[in-house]
């Protein structure tokens, strides 16, 4: 079957373009992929909530001048995270720049990605090049950048009005937001190329699904660690810095059960870093799987990008707890954890094209 008779629609669009599309896709999953690290950069640094408004169009720009710069610092300084740490740290108007330039590059970037996403996608719309039954699907990416951006404000509102640090389940949220952004790019432009080639869409086989769906745990255990420092909790006098055992033993001790078993769950650090890093383990083991899978298929390519993300993000992750999350690991670590995404999605889209 040729590829018209295999995409009757695409008689419909004017002048369909996929790998134009395609490639315009490539650089928009690098640019979440950077912004992914620049998140964990501003993380790290505790920098989220040193601009505490967001203004769409003005907020664009940094403080220019001396004036400007005292009015940033002074709205700084409302926050619970100056007033119970960094006041009584001594932090100075230079040492907040710093924090300011990694939450400002953050947010520049979102807005760049926007515009990288939008501008494009109305160009191909207006020139009839986007292919038939793919517009819903690109709007659906779109609005899921927006929504990125609703949920980071979400998230900085509450390390500005209720704590020293934003809420672990917003920027878990906010994470998640993200990668499955990435997830949808890049599967969308895998489906694009393949359409270039007179190939068919790819479909979501049911053990591609249970790869993504344990990744996801493992991400939102990821960012909920993150989101409480519990790369770092201590109790008991002794800190988690070490692998594969915790406090000295495999189950850590401190764990707080009073509170109820959901609140334990998503709220103790202590087994919430447990739980983060044996799922890992289920993780490794289904992605083996569905590279072995691959390899079957004819894809080779694919099963060493996912080998090589998963081998690369356990030996970082496990160097991240033993150097007391030094941040340049760290950040190498969220880094591996983004591709790792952009692999997987593209093993469960391989996959998808043998059935």
């Amino acid at each position: 079957m040729d590829a018209v008779a295999a995409y009757p629609a695409r008689s419909r669009t004017a002048n369909p373009a996929p790998l134009a599309l395609a490639r315009w896709l490539v650089v928009v999953a690098l640019m979440i992929i950077a912004i992914v690290v620049v998140g964990g950069i501003t993380r790290l640094t505790e920098s989220g909530v040193s601009i505490t408004e967001w203004k769409p169009v003005s907020g664009a720009l940094p403080p220019l001048t001396e004036a400007d710069w005292q009015a940033e610092f002074a709205k700084y300084r409302q926050t619970p995270q100056y007033m119970l740490v960094n006041g009584p740290a001594g932090m100075t108007l230079a040492t907040y720049k710093v924090i300011f330039f990694w939450e400002w590059v953050h947010r520049l970037l979102a807005r760049a990605i926007g515009m990288a996403f939008a501008l494009p996608l109305a160009w191909f719309w207006l020139r009839g090049q986007i292919p038939a039954g793919y517009k819903p699907r690109l709007l659906a990416l779109l609005a899921l950048g927006a929504l990125q951006g609703a949920v980071g404000w979400w998230m900085v509102k509450s390390g500005i009005v209720h704590d020293v640090k934003v809420s672990h389940f917003r920027l878990a949220a906010h994470l998640l937001v993200a990668l499955t952004t990435l997830a949808g790019v890049t599967w969308t432009m895998l489906d694009l190329r393949a359409l270039a080639r007179g190939e068919r869409r790819a479909r979501l086989t049911g053990f591609a699904a249970l790869a993504l769906a344990m990744l996801l745990v493992q991400l939102f255990y990821g960012a909920l660690v993150a989101g409480m420092r519990a790369g770092t909790a201590a109790g008991g006098g002794l800190s988690l810095d070490a692998w594969p055992l915790m406090q000295g033993a495999f189950f850590p001790a401190g764990i707080d059960w009073s509170l109820g078993l959901t609140h334990t769950l998503f709220s103790d650090p202590f087994l919430v870093h447990f739980i983060h890093r044996w799922w890992a383990w289920a993780v490794v083991a289904v992605l083996v799987v569905m590279g072995r899978k691959l390899r079957r298929a004819g894809a080779r390519p694919a099963s060493v990008a996912i080998h090589t993300a998963f081998g690369t993000q356990i030996v970082l992750g496990i160097a991240t707890v033993m150097s007391g999350v030094t941040i340049w690991i760290a950040v190498l670590h969220q880094l591996t954890g983004a591709l790792l995404v952009a692999t997987t999605a593209w093993g469960a889209h391989r996959l998808g094209k043998t059935i």
